[in-house]
C-alpha cells in the first residue's frame, strides 16, 4: 500500500511539474486579456451594445468583440508611434503634453508617469541595465537589485560619496520592491544579464544563470612545467 501511494505521489508531482507552467501561462494571458479589455472595450462605444454584448446589450461583451477592440487599440498605438517619428506628429504630441500638464490634479499624475516613462525609455547605460548585489535589508544579508541611476547631486554633496540608486524587487513579483541609495563602493556588480536576474527573482532563486568563473577558495589545478634537464630513463 505504501509503495502504491509513494508511486502515485511521484507521478502526481511529476505531472504537476509538466502541467503547472502551461496552466499558469494560460491563466496569466487570460488575466492580462481581461484586464486590458476593460480599457480597450470602450473603443467600440460607437457600436450598439445589443450587438457587442450578451443578453441584448445588458450582459458582458462577447470575447471576439473584445479581441477586435484590442486589435483596434494596437492599431491606434502604432499610428501614434508612426506620427511621433515625423516633425508634424512630434509637434502635435508636444501640444497634447502641454495641455495635459496644465490641467489641475491631472498634471501631477501625468507628469509623474511621464517622468518614470522617460527614465526607462532613455538609452543611458546606467538605467536598469546592471544587475548588482547589495547588503539589504541589513548588513550580512545580500539581495539582488538593479542600478536605476547614478546622478544624485544633492545626495552626493551631503554624503561626500558616490551614490547609486538601486531597485530591489520583491519575489516572486518583481514589479514591486524597494528603492535604496547605496554607496558605489558597497555595490557588487554581477555578470548576469538583466533577464537572468529577473528569472532568478521570479523563480525564488531556484533558476540561477550559468557562471563559468572560479568559486572563491578553489585552487588552480594546473600542471607545473618541469624545469632543467630530465634524468635519463
Amino acid at each position: 500500500m505504501n509503495s502504491h501511494i509513494s508511486r502515485w505521489q511521484a507521478n502526481f508531482f511529476a505531472g504537476l511539474a509538466v502541467v503547472l507552467p502551461a496552466v499558469l501561462s494560460i491563466a496569466v494571458v487570460l488575466w492580462l486579456f481581461g484586464t486590458i479589455a476593460n480599457l480597450t472595450d470602450t473603443l467600440l462605444i460607437f457600436i450598439p451594445a445589443d450587438i457587442t454584448h450578451k443578453d441584448g446589450g445588458k450582459g458582458e461583451m462577447y470575447w471576439y468583440w473584445s479581441l477586435m477592440a484590442l486589435v483596434l487599440a494596437v492599431s491606434i498605438i502604432t499610428l501614434i508611434g508612426s506620427l511621433a517619428r515625423v516633425y508634424l506628429g512630434r509637434q502635435i504630441i508636444q501640444m497634447v503634453d502641454q495641455v495635459m500638464l496644465k490641467v489641475p490634479l491631472l498634471n501631477k499624475v501625468y507628469g509623474a508617469i511621464k517622468q518614470v516613462n522617460d527614465a526607462f525609455a532613455t538609452n543611458k547605460n546606467s538605467s536598469f541595465k546592471q544587475v548588482v548585489m547589495v547588503e539589504f535589508p541589513r548588513e550580512g544579508i545580500y539581495s539582488i537589485g538593479f542600478i536605476t541611476g547614478d546622478q544624485h547631486q544633492e545626495v552626493q554633496t551631503k554624503t561626500k560619496e558616490k551614490i547609486v540608486s538601486i531597485f530591489v524587487p520583491t519575489t516572486p513579483n518583481p514589479t514591486t520592491g524597494f528603492l535604496i541609495l547605496v554607496p558605489e563602493s558597497k555595490v557588487t556588480k554581477l555578470e548576469m544579464e538583466v533577464a537572468d536576474g529577473i528569472k532568478f527573482i521570479i523563480s525564488l532563486g531556484s533558476v540561477a544563470p550559468d557562471y563559468q568563473g572560479k568559486p572563491p577558495g578553489v585552487p588552480d589545478v594546473s600542471i607545473a612545467q618541469p624545469t632543467g634537464n630530465l634524468p635519463p630513463v
